[in-house]
Order: structure tokens, then sequence, then C-alpha cells
């Protein structure tokens, strides 16, 4: 990773730091919020590279259809993400989604 992405990424976590518990945020909000309007992508690279030692609500990014977004690289941490969710009071229970309305932390002036 170059300087350049360190940076990109440390703005990235800084929002999601911000998400607070029992709420969630997608990719595309945590995006425009750190500047960065259209790479939605971008945000998953960074909670993909999230170092152990930093203490950032990484599970509290889901899709923006309320799902948790399943990748091969993640190894089994798609049912960590979502245990931690129901953890913290997140409900799955309409098909595996998120209710956005009544969990998202909405963190954009929309």
């Amino acid at each position: 990773m170059n300087k350049s992405s360190k940076n990109v990424y440390k703005l990235i976590y800084n929002v999601v730091a911000q998400i607070p518990k029992g709420k969630v945020a997608t990719y595309k909000q945590v995006a425009i919020k750190a500047g960065f309007w259209g790479h939605a992508r971008m945000v998953g690279y960074a909670l993909n590279r999230l170092p152990e030692d930093l203490n950032i609500p990484w599970h509290r990014v889901i899709n923006s259809q309320g799902k948790i977004s399943y990748a091969i690289s993640r190894n089994g941490h798609d049912d960590l993400q979502k245990q931690l969710l129901i953890e913290e009071g997140v409900d799955f229970s309409k098909n595996n989604v998120v209710d956005l309305d009544k969990f998202g932390f909405f963190l954009l002036n929309e």
C-alpha cells in the first residue's frame, strides 16, 4: 500500500468510526462522507485491509440493499459480521436483510 492509499484509508476509517453501536451505514454513504463519491468499492478495499490493532467497527458497513456483501477474500468473516451486528441489536429477520430505515445511520444530509 502506498502513502496515498494509507491517507485515503485513514479518511474512510475515520468515517466508519462514527457509526454507533446498533446502527449500520452503506459502503456508498461511507465513501461519500469520506469525500470519495462514486467509490463505494474503495471502502470495501479499505475495510478488507483494516489493521487488526485499529478498533474500527468494520462490521457496521453493509451494502445498499441492507445485506452483508459476501466476499471470498474475507475467509468466513461474513458469519462473524452478521453475529457482531446481531449482538448489537441489528435485526436480520426480513430475508437476511437489515431494515435501513430502522437501523441505518445516515451520515449524509439526505
